[in-house]
């Protein structure tokens, strides 16, 4: 997730925002020492950026970040995509069954495999698309990109609701909707750098607790609507969401300047490099992780795609099911917030081992699903499975920062979520083909639990190759400077042998 992307020069809103720089040659003695002063007086909420539009050599001018005022709407724009495009996909799972009861038949045998590809074609595409988004933020900026993307989820789940069968769904739902809403999401995450620095971790804890929320209410309303309006009409109140999140899309005004072109052309386009940073692959750490977490979570998405059809075959269609879903987004909303401070506590790289613990209780908790014939030993294991689903989503950035550092972090996340798409896509499709061919979702959900256990095995690799990497780069510094110090004393000896020659001629 890219924060603190700049806007193009022809955003005319984000140049009405930008501080006027005054020319060199025609600032005055006083006002650059009154200059002066006030870069020493300001804190840490100033980045230095270059001036918008004045020649070369003009001089710098220093940005503020407001640190609220209009940057509390945008926080609460940016919090309403979080929570309404991912409260629609974790409560997948009550759709799915009005999928299921719309569009199938009791002598389909893949009705469960075909059905569970429209969630997962979803929340893959808006893991898929994070890549090519940061590069439409970098060129059109947050608020085209934003509300671009919610036009095109808006007509795609407005299109779901006149589908009659499942082929056009997965176009309609799983391709064009999915993303829209990444379009609209990525955004809502970079914007949050133009207006907060001091207070961007709370900011940003807040924005992501929206999906929670979401989780927390959208079942239950999504339920009612099914019983009371049935799919179509239910998807169409869903359009409502959309469209204030396109509204919210136009809250993104920007206000950091823009960077000059190198480019002789002129274009609005960036260089190649910055599309496409090679330097993050040459960390080993980072490419450990960019294996690791895709490959913890390839049953990742399938407690929220089959656990509703889980519970409504073990317990009956009576189950007060969305009870789980609820469970998961207060938990996970719980963990964000105190994850999220036990991060600030683990030096450096060992934050991973948070993320590795995370792993192994969700893979633990989802080979439990089976096991509880109970429906309070399913709500104990949500509620740990939302806590450590917390704990895995709020501390990815600052493992981020930790591998790649600050200037390579947005392309960083960027990728790894490409990556994801991959198992976020396959996983629930695999679990609803063993549902199919062997009648149920034991199986499904014990090897479920596998990947994460896996996964999490691989990423303590990280700290270990992290810690070799420094001594060996603080070897080679110290080498260095060996080197250096022999290099001046051979100098100094130089200098001290040619004035002793030149002496000995004088006399």
């Amino acid at each position: 997730m890219t924060e603190g992307n700049n806007m193009p020069e022809g955003d005319t809103a984000g140049k009405d925002e930008v501080p006027a720089a005054v020319p060199a040659e025609e600032k005055r003695p006083q006002e650059e020492e009154e200059d002066g002063e006030k870069k020493k007086e300001n804190g840490d909420s100033k980045v230095t950026v270059p001036e918008q539009t004045a020649a070369p050599g003009a001089e710098e001018v220093e940005f503020v970040h407001p640190e609220g005022g209009w940057g509390w709407v945008v926080m609460l724009a940016a919090m309403w995509c979080n929570g309404s495009v991912f409260g629609i996909q974790n409560a997948f799972g009550i759709l799915f069954l009005s999928l299921i009861r719309e569009f199938g038949s009791e002598t389909d045998e893949d009705l469960r495999f075909r059905t569970s590809w429209v969630g997962s074609l979803s929340m893959g595409m808006i893991f898929f698309c994070s890549p090519i988004v940061s590069v439409f933020t970098d060129v059109l900026g947050c608020r085209i990109t934003a509300v671009g993307g919610a036009a095109v989820g808006l007509v795609g789940l407005l299109a779901s609701s006149f589908v009659t069968s499942l082929g056009p769904m997965y176009f309609t739902y799983g391709i064009v909707f999915a993303c829209g809403c990444s379009f609209a999401y990525q955004p809502s995450l970079v914007i949050l750098g133009h207006y907060f620095k001091k207070r961007l971790g709370l900011v940003n804890g807040i924005v992501t607790a929206g999906s929670s929320l979401f989780t927390i209410t959208l079942p239950f309303v999504l339920s009612g609507l099914l019983e009371k309006v049935g799919l179509q009409n239910t998807m169409r109140v869903l359009c409502i969401l959309m469209f204030v999140l396109m509204l919210a899309g136009f809250t993104y005004k920007p206000l950091l300047p823009v960077k000059p072109s190198n480019t002789r052309t002129g274009s609005r386009c960036p260089p190649l490099s910055r599309i496409f940073n090679i330097n993050i692959w040459k960390s080993l750490g980072y490419r450990i992780w960019a294996f690791g977490i895709p490959a913890a979570l390839y049953g990742y998405f399938v407690p929220y795609v089959h656990l509703m059809k889980h519970v409504e075959e073990r317990f009956g269609v009576d189950a007060n099911k969305e009870v789980l879903l609820m469970c998961i987004g207060i938990t996970s909303c719980v963990g964000r917030l105190i994850f999220g401070q036990v991060a600030d506590y683990v030096n450096g790289v060992n934050k991973v081992y948070l993320q590795v613990t995370s792993f192994f209780v969700i893979g633990l908790m989802s080979m439990m699903i089976p096991l509880c014939h109970v429906f309070g030993g399913l709500i104990a294991v949500c509620l740990l499975m939302g806590l450590f689903d917390g704990c895995f989503i709020c501390i990815m950035a600052p493992i981020a920062f930790e591998l790649v550092g600050a200037d390579d972090v947005s392309q960083a996340i960027g990728f790894l979520l490409g990556l994801m798409s991959v198992p976020m896509t396959v996983g629930p499709p695999i679990a609803g083909f063993l549902r199919d061919r062997l009648g149920s979702y034991d199986v499904a959900f014990y090897l479920a639990g596998i990947p994460p256990i896996i996964g999490g095995a691989v990423l303590c690799l990280i700290p270990w190759v992290e810690a070799r990497r420094r001594r060996r780069e603080k070897e080679e510094a110290l080498n260095r400077d060996q080197e250096v110090s022999q290099k001046m004393i051979e100098h100094e000896k130089a200098q001290e042998d040619a004035q002793c020659k030149t002496g000995e001629s004088v006399l």
